[in-house]
Formats: C-alpha cells, sequence, structure tokens
C-alpha cells in the first residue's frame, strides 16, 4: 500500500508515462564516514548550493522525458518534490524490489540506477490507467488497463484475519496447481483409484517372484492401500464392502480410473467426477514416501547391526 509521496500530486493519471528507479532522489550520503572541513564563512553556503545543483540535474534528467509518473526504491527529499510537482508529475517512494520488478513487468518499463542514463525505451507506456484507491484505511497504488502485462496483483479482502490467511493459503495451492499442470499437463485419477491401480500392478508382479523377494511388493501394496482405506472411513461408509469392491474393479486391469466418491462413498469413475490430479505431484509423493522407508530401514540396520554374540 503506497499513496504520493506530496498530496498535491496526481493520483488518477490516464496513459501515463512511467520511469522506474532504483537510486535515492536525493543527495546521496557517504558510504562510510564523511567528513567536510570548512575554512570560510560561504563554504556552507556552497555545500548546500552543490547539494541543490546535485538534486535539480536529476530531476532535470527525469523532467527531460516527459514522465507523469516516477517510482522509485528509495527516498525523495522535499527540494526534488519541488520540481517534480512544478512538471506535474506524480511520485511513488520507497517500494520494495519485488514490487519495483512487478511493475516493471506489468508497465513495459525498465529499471534505471541513474536518471542520466535515461532514454526513450525505457520509459513504461503500457498502462492506460494509474489511480491510488483508498480501501479502508489504507491507500492502494492501481496500475491498470496494462497491454499485455507479464505481471499482476491479486488483492484478497476479508471478514478477519484468520478468513484471510485461509484465503491466501487456497490461493497459493491454486495456483501451484496450476503451474504444475502448465509445466507438465498430465494428470492422474484421484479418490484413490492411482494408489489402488498401482497396488495391484505391485501384486500382479509379486506373483510372478516365487521367492523372499516379494515381500516387499506386498507391502508396498498394503501400504498403497491405505489411502482409499483412508478416504472410506472419512465417508463413514462400509470400508471392508467397499473396499472388496473396489479391489474387484481393479483386479482385472481394465477399470484403473475407478476410485472413492468423498461424498457417497461409493465407488466411482473419476472421470466423469472430474476429481484429478498433477502427475508431477503424485510422482514427488511416492518418491518421497519410498525414499523415507528406505532410510529408515537403514536406520535400523545401522542400530541393529550386531551380532547376537556382541548383543
Amino acid at each position: 500500500c503506497k499513496d504520493v509521496v506530496n498530496p498535491n500530486m496526481s493520483r488518477r493519471v490516464v496513459n501515463p508515462r512511467i520511469i522506474l528507479l532504483d537510486c535515492p532522489l536525493e543527495y546521496k550520503k557517504g558510504e562510510s564516514q564523511t567528513n567536510l572541513e570548512f575554512t570560510k564563512d560561504m563554504d556552507f553556503e556552497q555545500a548546500l548550493r552543490m547539494e541543490e545543483a546535485y538534486i535539480q540535474q536529476m530531476c532535470k534528467d527525469i523532467i527531460k522525458m516527459k514522465p507523469t509518473v516516477v517510482c522509485t526504491e528509495k527516498g525523495v527529499s522535499d527540494y526534488a518534490q519541488h520540481f517534480l510537482i512544478k512538471a506535474g508529475i506524480s511520485v511513488l517512494r520507497r517500494l520494495r524490489k519485488m514490487d519495483n520488478n512487478r511493475i516493471a513487468r506489468a508497465v513495459g518499463a525498465t529499471i534505471i540506477n541513474d536518471p542520466s542514463d535515461l532514454k526513450e525505451e525505457y520509459v513504461g507506456k503500457n498502462c492506460g490507467l494509474f489511480e491510488i484507491r483508498k480501501i479502508g484505511d489504507e491507500f492502494f497504488t492501481y496500475f491498470d488497463q496494462c497491454k499485455e502485462p507479464k505481471a499482476c496483483t491479486i488483492l484478497l479482502r476479508g471478514a478477519g484475519k484468520d478468513v484471510l490467511n485461509e484465503i491466501e493459503r487456497n490461493l497459493q495451492d491454486a495456483m501451484h496447481v496450476a503451474r504444475q499442470l502448465h509445466m507438465d499437463p498430465r494428470v492422474l485419477p484421484g479418490g484413490g483409484a492411482t494408489e489402488m491401480a498401482v497396488a495391484q500392478a505391485l501384486i500382479r508382479k509379486a506373483k510372478t517372484i516365487k521367492t523372499t523377494q516379494q515381500r516387499p511388493f506386498e507391502a508396498l501394496a498394503a501400504a498403497f492401500e491405505v489411502i482409499p482405506r483412508t478416504l472410506m472411513e472419512n465417508c463413514g461408509c462400509k470400508i471392508i464392502r467397499v473396499m472388496t469392491e473396489l479391489r474387484a474393479k481393479h483386479a482385472e486391469g481394465k477399470e484403473p480410473y475407478w476410485g472413492v466418491n468423498g461424498n457417497t462413498g461409493e465407488i466411482e469413475d473419476m472421470r466423469a467426477l472430474a476429481v484429478l490430479q498433477p502427475i508431477s505431484v503424485k510422482m514427488q509423493t511416492l518418491k518421497t514416501a519410498i525414499e523415507s522407508s528406505c532410510m529408515l530401514l537403514r536406520i535400523d540396520d545401522i542400530v541393529s547391526g550386531l551380532t547376537n554374540k556382541q548383543q
């Protein structure tokens, strides 16, 4: 939330010309200890005039580009405000670096470190409306009607802080799902259908192994069946009956899309219910679970790695 630095500046500009800076519009202070030695009466006034000339030159470099809005990540002195107000320029100061980058992507501007380096192509001209609106007790700056913006802001409003935090978490989850689908558009059926299909495939694989090596396959298959069983418990349905029906559907390998309907507790085709999830999320979940199990087994082996005699 930002407001213009001076109330005499315009809070609404149509088709603004926007300049973005990451330097202060005030006299640059020394990075370390700075000493000035005055030997004459006029030395102090001369130092002040040098500061004013420095600020005035910066303002001239900005004004010659004919901007209507200037945003900077640093401060703006009163002397600089005087020249910018006379030129009809609205100024926002002390923007966060992240916000400045987003404004640049939205309005097509380039962030400049020194006003003397300004060129016409660095000025943002893709914004249709610059406006500052008051919502509650806060002022918010809007860059609206942008042409082909590469960044945007979603404003969330809620009755209380807890409600607002919950809305933000839900929105963040939805944005992450959309990002994953954009990166990898493949999806899998939900409702425990994927886990049950993998479990049945592991059971079929275990039956082809005659040695004790089939035990890990059977254990992993039983672990996968926990997900659909948990969904059934949450629904309050008859777990044994529904689980048997789901196993029968998947046993033949022809109905891998059947899972548990979370509302009714019955087994249904997840494609018909449009209950789908990104494949990248599911793959990462399975990899993490299996790697965690292997790590725990390794730890147990190390702890109990003594022979009976040594124990």
